[in-house]
């Protein structure tokens, strides 16, 4: 083969011996190159990947790179930063593996995922919502417990640790916390003769004492304990749809049941619980779910294993004062003196704008209100006869409303200033809910005297409904329109007292009971995250 030009033959992978003449003779096989003998030629470069290192300092809060590119200035830093975003900072991952993502609802059914540090308690998560949600008081907020598929729902204790519960939880349910209003937290330290009542306190209570039943109860919760308390309850019978009668005895040493109708010796005494290892939820829908004799529906279940139904002990009352009365007595039992602690520190925290309270339960704005006459030429005097003032309130409801009336009936006002959908933007006004919904929905946000909402009529056309709470009940008024004078009013008490909106309703009855057993004091709330 001949090869033009300057080229050299080169062997690899063979020998070479040199012969006669400067011939060469190949001894093997060989690959055959051929390299160029220019001694001038240039270098050839090829491109080759190149390693690019970036120059990062860390922990100096910048990243500086090294590059002769200038730098271009953020023109959004607030979008970038989580300190300085309002927005953005529950929802980044902390910057510390000690905070854990707790995902909480509304009674909306949206949800808030935030982050938590790993022993925030039930007291630490509810104030950082309220900041987050900018919610308007900062009190009787509370984290519940809710197992919707069984029913079960529990308010938890202030001092609870949600990780530790939400530990509890199996990982196929759909259990979930829920961020809700609850004015019933602490209620039977204020109000602790409704919430015990004398024939469910046990007869071996103290009978060496010589006081009265209130005392005695008023005693024993100071001391951050309850009396022991006897009654008769529905028990579900195990694997069966059917219910038994069985009477019990709640005490400090656990739950027990009679075998011999009520009979408390010793030997007709069967042990049930232990009150350390176990929490107390309240059963919804509990006719449906199980066949319960009445809605007042209780249960007990172990607090460390996941919920099973074959673990629940499903107890029904006769009445929601009896189903009150078992499930806060199961808590002072368990908690003792701690619950006393939650409810002090409850009352040192920032008061709401519906007043501050006194140490007696009533606002300061309930007790700077006295009754007044006017009628008499030497000035003011304060009416100390009840019947009296009752009369004068009266008299000054009626008053009160002819001078709206007159006021309202001026030639030169806009009949447009108010109108009548001004309740739509109120938080105590509940739309299209139903009478069964309302009541849940004040059960739920705690039964307090004085807690209410307005809801639509859902029989009569163009009327509403006002469902208010009252000794563990939720009453219902209807609101009626009518006219005076060719003027739209809405009436409770057929025409007697006339408001021109439900606004006006509301403002009136939150300062005077009128034909109500109680003023409005605690708006129905429904908080969405």
């Amino acid at each position: 083969m001949e090869v033009a030009g300057p080229w050299t033959e080169i062997f690899e992978g063979s020998e070479m011996k040199e012969m006669s003449g400067g011939s060469e003779t190949l001894l093997g096989s060989s690959t055959l190159t051929l390299a160029p003998l220019v001694a001038d030629s240039p270098t050839v470069r090829r491109s080759q990947p190149i390693l690019i290192t970036v120059n990062r300092r860390k922990g100096k809060g910048v990243n500086s790179f090294s590059s002769s590119v200038p730098s271009i200035p953020n023109p959004f830093p607030e979008l970038c930063s989580p300190s300085k975003s309002p927005v953005l900072i529950s929802s980044l991952p902390p910057p510390s593996t000690n905070k854990h993502l707790v995902k909480v609802y509304g009674e909306d059914s949206h949800s808030r995922s935030v982050w938590v540090t790993r022993g925030a308690t039930a007291r630490d998560v509810c104030h950082l919502l309220v900041q987050t949600t900018h919610c308007s008081d900062q009190e009787n907020w509370a984290l519940l417990e809710l197992h919707p598929t069984l029913g079960l729902e529990r308010c938890l204790e202030d001092h609870e640790v949600v990780l530790e519960v939400q530990a509890t939880w199996s990982l196929k349910g759909d259990t979930r916390f829920v961020f809700c209003k609850n004015y019933a937290k602490y209620e039977f330290f204020r109000k602790p003769v409704l919430f015990f009542p004398e024939s469910m306190i046990s007869d071996s209570a103290d009978d060496s004492k010589d006081m009265t039943s209130s005392e005695l109860i008023q005693n024993l919760l100071k001391s951050g304990t309850c009396p022991e308390i006897q009654g008769s309850l529905q028990v579900k019978e195990p694997s069966r749809k059917a219910w038994k009668k069985v009477f019990f005895f709640l005490r400090r040493s656990g739950l027990y049941c009679s075998t011999k109708g009520s009979s408390k010796e010793p030997r007709h005494l069967q042990y049930v619980a232990d009150l350390d290892d176990l929490n107390v939820y309240t059963v919804v829908n509990s006719r449906k779910l199980y066949g319960a004799p009445a809605d007042f529906t209780f249960c007990i279940k172990p607090c460390r294993n996941p919920v099973r139904v074959q673990d629940l002990k499903i107890l029904c009352a006769e009445n929601e004062q009896t189903r009150t009365c078992w499930t806060s007595s199961f808590r002072l039992f368990k908690y003792g003196k701690q619950l006393q602690c939650n409810y002090q520190l409850s009352k040192s925290a920032p008061r709401s704008l519906e007043g501050a309270k006194l140490p007696d339960g009533k606002s300061k704005s309930e007790a700077s209100l006295v009754a007044m006459d006017f009628s008499g030429k030497a000035g003011g005097r304060v009416i100390d006869n009840a019947m009296e003032a009752e009369c004068a309130e009266r008299e000054e409801g009626q008053a009160w409303r002819k001078r709206e009336a007159m006021r309202w009936s001026l030639p030169n006002l806009n009949s447009n200033a108010r109108p009548s959908s001004v309740h739509k933007s109120q938080q105590w006004f509940h739309g299209g809910v139903s009478r069964k919904d309302a009541q849940r929905l004040i059960e739920k946000q705690g039964l307090v005297d004085g807690m209410f909402l307005i809801r639509d009529s859902q029989q009569h056309a163009q009327c509403f409904v006002l469902s208010l709470c009252y000794k563990l009940k939720t009453k219902h008024y209807l609101v009626i329109p009518c006219e005076d004078d060719g003027r739209k009013y809405f009436t409770m008490d057929d025409g007697v007292t006339l408001f021109i909106d439900l606004l006006q309703l509301v403002e009136f009855h939150q300062i005077n009971k009128g034909i109500l057993p109680v003023c409005l004091k605690h708006p129905c709330v429904c908080i969405a995250i």
